[in-house]
């Protein structure tokens, strides 16, 4: 008997078995089946299967029998991202990871016995997490689709609407944000800074339908879901939704929305992405520029009209459609950063990041379009390129440049969004 885990028939996950001397589709049996939260990964130990979920963009860990019956959920610290869980089928203990945004990665060591986790290693960070906490909410995007979003501030801190606040995100490739540790952001906290991670779709944080509503001619999906945070975030509700747009359907998406916070103001609110999340922000940027105060692209895919042309530019198609293709090139031109850039506008202060070495986005992407918006930018806002020598994409930098460039960003907010 093979067990597997498949997304055929279920865009969620599910554990089907096989026995393998009657391996006909007819004689398949589902063990597991799909639930509202994206199954993620499954193993067999201490007798039971251990499942991964992610709800709502967080981690959650389930047991079952091994005839498929739930057992109960192992108890994670608090909001946050799990992994881990390796083992063998008699195993009577397995070891885990936990991280969330203010508490780097744990280990624990779960006990199937007691049905109890137990801290075992943890690193030693000068920051106090007990001062921070992470809530999330559910806000409506503008086709009425509910999207997740996580918080994350000093506890006690009012929404006044006067906080300086960082919006990130990323929508798209399957790809799930979920709670990360990052030093840097740490700093962006103790200066008093709100963190906040809009969970929009193009992600795969509510599986396949999830991410094929960001994709192709429903890109612009990606960048409504990224502005109704950022209202959100001002203490507004979004616009009025587009003329024949339907809210994408499924699972954890459905629900009630939270009311709008005040948390902060165009003025005090900056958005970050990198790579395809570096076109969110060019795209939300040249959409919306009276909604920021501050814009990080980084290393952004910017000309959505040549992309393909360039290194490994051709394998994103699956996502952004091909420009080649007369329909697909009207759905890229619609929102391509580059060309939506207009003379006269008055675009936020922006800090564009790119690597001269970058193989995987070209830098010329990053330097057109830093040089187009210089030559429109119609006010004093600054609009500075920093460019990283000896350097490509991302991975693997050295620690070094990590640390200037965090700082050089750091900085331009500091003084653009005028922290005290």
């Amino acid at each position: 008997m093979f067990w597997f885990q498949t997304d055929l028939e279920a865009p969620r996950g599910r554990v089907i078995a096989i026995d393998t001397t009657a391996p006909q589709r007819a004689n398949w049996k589902e063990l597991i089946p799909q639930s509202e939260d994206a199954l993620k990964g499954v193993g067999t130990i201490g007798g039971k299967f251990v499942a991964s979920y992610l709800k709502d963009a967080r981690s959650v860990v389930r047991l079952f029998a091994l005839d498929g019956q739930p057992a109960g959920e192992i108890s994670l610290p608090g909001i946050g991202s799990a992994g881990g869980f390796g083992g063998k089928r008699r195993d009577t203990e397995t070891f885990y990871s936990f991280t969330s945004f203010t508490v780097p990665g744990r280990v624990y060591r779960y006990d199937f016995t007691t049905g109890t986790s137990t801290l075992w290693r943890e690193p030693k960070v000068d920051f106090l997490p007990d001062d921070y906490e992470t809530r999330q909410v559910f806000y409506r995007s503008k086709d009425g689709t509910r999207v997740p979003m996580f918080i994350t501030r000093r506890k006690g801190l009012r929404p006044d609407g006067q906080n300086p606040t960082l919006l990130y995100g990323y929508g798209g490739f399957d790809i799930s944000i979920t709670p990360a540790f990052s030093v840097p952001n740490l700093a962006w906290l103790e200066r008093g800074g709100v963190y906040a991670v809009a969970n929009i779709r193009g992600g795969g944080e509510y599986g396949e339908p999830w991410h094929e509503a960001g994709m192709k001619a429903h890109k612009q999906n990606v960048f409504d879901d990224f502005i109704a945070a950022a209202e959100w975030l001002c203490g507004r509700g979004p616009g009025k939704a587009r003329p024949g747009a339907e809210a994408t359907p499924g699972g954890s998406a459905a629900g009630k929305y939270d009311p709008p916070e005040r948390y902060t103001s165009p003025k005090r609110l900056a958005i970050s992405g990198g790579s395809n999340g570096g076109l969110l922000v060019g795209a939300c940027e040249t959409q919306r520029p009276d909604l920021f105060g501050a814009c990080l692209p980084a290393v952004g895919v910017m000309d959505m009209l040549r992309f393909n042309k360039f290194t490994i530019g051709w394998a994103w198609e699956s996502d952004y459609g091909s420009p080649e293709n007369p329909e697909q090139f009207r759905a890229l031109a619609a929102y391509s950063p580059l060309h939506h850039i207009r003379k006269g506008v008055c675009y936020p202060p922006t800090l564009i990041t790119t690597a001269d070495h970058d193989d995987r986005v070209v830098p010329a992407h990053s330097f057109k379009f830093a040089a187009t918006m210089q030559a429109a930018q119609s006010c004093a806002h600054p609009v500075l390129i920093r460019i990283e020598t000896r350097a490509g994409h991302g991975a693997g930098k050295p620690t070094t440049k990590l640390i200037e460039e965090a700082a050089d960003k750091l900085a331009f907010l500091e003084q653009v969004l005028r922290m005290k």
